[in-house]
């Protein structure tokens, strides 16, 4: 079906919603045709695009026919409609509204429905979904992006979001559904329970079992923002209960959708923390905590030498990591059937910590879905430790099956407490670790490419660095990982090996010295992300390394758009 078919179908829905209605009267050919020229693909994080009107856009009819489809793709399990549904959102334009109607859907077709009183985190979906035995669970949220974007996440039964083998199934359902008008909601909340403070309280009791030193000394001021998102629902008091001196950033602690009191609602980004380390400053706080909208990722900056230095996912997660390790050696607790999982982007650090001291590790793809499925894996057969991925996210205790930045929180406030016992921040930690491992850093290239256009260019550079041998000058390029292909070629014997990780556009060179890059278009986005890591013998080595690794890949690119 043409662009100019979907088109017409929505002009002459004579019930279109008037807001809808009157965007879809004032847009550009140029408009019109991204708008309609395809269906709003899932990518790693489910549903995930700009809100408006379109088969390509995120509103009340998009959102509906996905939970038709995923009502359909459910209703072949056992006991779904019994299990029920649980559903939350985050504080985005449509979210309550998209929260709502995906309940009242499934409502309409006999399910029962748990559906949160407001906005709750990520985590807490995923953990009420095993708490409640429930058969699914939806998140509307957008995560990170900026406030244009809605999106719509999906659980299975363990609180994971599904992997692509069952995404698939959920998108023919979906496909099936040629009339996107077509899908009916029940009338009536009847069939939907609302879930409020029970649930809150379980979650929190559950995960401050990861407690692991209560009785450090927290003399400390620590200032914490949920960038307007839904980590302002308990998490400051959850610090507070714990005995840390923590203060929020108040104007950040509003349901604002349009992020009005930040400059980004994505804390992988310096300018996220402008606020937070202004009030820092005048309180003399040593740690500022950002949590994204939807509360699965945390940033930290720490008071380092008169000033706050903004650790990367990889390093936070390094550092809580090896404080976990070495508090269970010096505790005498065996780390024997132990699991560490970790990313093809991720950082090497946390594996060779985890190789020092017998740790199993496992590597996945991009996504917390697939270190979720691993945990599943390994139940009754080994000990789930640690897991995480370069975004900000990270995982302790796997009764969530999601990165969980309440868990990070908790986590990393004590490993500063402890390390401020013996004179030592956060960053002075991390760089033991180096002098101990070596010196290793990773960085990222988003390079944006929108639209229909960019979506070709994006496929053009993927399809030359698949089918062309390249060049780097300074570097030996050792061995290609193409998970399309499912293959692993040694670049130097010319020997081809099946790629055990699951299909994904995903390509990876290991060069000389411990250097990797990685090439990868977003799943959420329109862009194409460029991952390097680079290890060497000292700081100023490894920084040089990784800008004149990222010149030359990037050169290369910018050949190609």
């Amino acid at each position: 079906m043409s662009y100019l078919d979907n088109l017409n179908i929505w002009k002459n829905y004579k019930d279109l919603l008037p807001d809808l209605k009157k965007e879809l009267d004032s847009m550009n050919e140029k408009e019109l045709e991204d708008a309609f020229y395809t269906d709003l693909e899932f990518g790693t994080g489910g549903l995930r695009g700009v809100l408006g009107v379109g088969t390509n856009r995120m509103n009340i009819y998009t959102v509906r026919r996905a939970t038709l489809g995923f009502a359909r793709y459910l209703l072949n399990q056992p006991n779904a409609l019994k299990r029920g549904v649980c559903i939350s959102h985050d504080n985005r334009h449509m979210s309550r509204d998209f929260a709502v109607s995906s309940a009242k859907v499934l409502a309409n077709l006999g399910f029962k429905v748990y559906l949160f009183e407001d906005l709750r985190p990520t985590p807490e979906l995923s953990y009420s979904v095993r708490y409640l035995n429930a058969i699914a669970g939806i998140m509307i949220t957008a995560s990170h992006n900026p406030k244009e974007y809605n999106g719509y996440k999906i659980y299975d039964e363990d609180g994971c979001q599904l992997l692509p083998a069952a995404a698939n199934l959920v998108i023919k359902e979906i496909e099936a559904i040629t009339d996107i008008f077509s899908v009916v909601e029940a009338d009536s909340f009847d069939n939907i329970t609302i879930l409020g403070k029970e649930i809150d309280e379980a979650y929190v009791k559950d995960v401050t079992t990861i407690v692991r030193n209560p009785n450090c000394k927290k003399d400390f001021k620590i200032t914490y923002t949920p960038l307007h998102g839904t980590g302002q629902v308990f998490f400051p008091n959850v610090l507070k209960n714990l005995g840390y001196d923590v203060y929020p950033v108040m104007e950040q602690m509003t349901k604002d959708p349009n992020f009005s009191g930040v400059k980004t609602s994505n804390p992988e980004n310096k300018e996220a923390y402008d606020e937070s380390i202004e009030y820092a400053k005048r309180i003399g706080a040593s740690l500022c905590l950002a949590t994204d909208p939807d509360a699965d990722r945390l940033g930290v900056a720490v008071l380092h030498n008169g000033e706050y230095v903004l650790l990367t996912g990889n390093q936070s997660a390094t550092v809580l990591f090896n404080y976990i390790v070495n508090d269970m050696v010096s505790k005498g607790q065996s780390l024997k059937d132990n699991y560490l999982f970790t990313t093809v982007v991720s950082s090497m650090l946390p594996s060779l910590i985890a190789n020092k001291h017998g740790i199993n590790v496992e590597t996945t793809l991009t996504g917390f879905k697939y270190i979720g499925a691993k945990a599943k894996e390994i139940e009754g057969k080994g000990h789930y430790l640690f897991g995480f991925e370069e975004s900000y996210g990270c995982l302790i205790k796997d009764s969530v099956r999601d990165k969980d930045s309440l868990q990070a929180c908790i986590m990393l406030c004590e490993a500063a407490a402890y390390y401020y016992e013996q004179g030592k921040d956060l960053v002075d930690v991390l760089e033991d670790i180096y002098k101990e491992y070596g010196y290793t850093i990773e960085d990222i290239s988003n390079i944006g490419l929108k639209g229909i256009e960019g979506k070709k260019k994006i496929a053009l550079i993927m399809d030359y660095f698949r089918n062309n041998d390249i060049s780097l000058t300074g570097y030996d390029i050792l061995v290609k990982e193409d998970m399309k292909l499912g293959t692993i070629l040694d670049l130097k014997t010319k020997k081809v090996t099946k790629n055990p990780l699951e299909t994904s556009n995903v390509i990876k060179y290991h060069l000389t010295n411990n250097t990797w890059f990685v090439l990868r278009p977003s799943g959420t986005e329109p862009k194409l992300k460029v991952y390097y890591g680079v290890s060497g013998d000292s700081k100023e080595n490894v920084y040089q390394s990784l800008e004149d690794l990222k010149n030359q890949v990037l050169a290369i690119i910018n050949k190609l758009i």
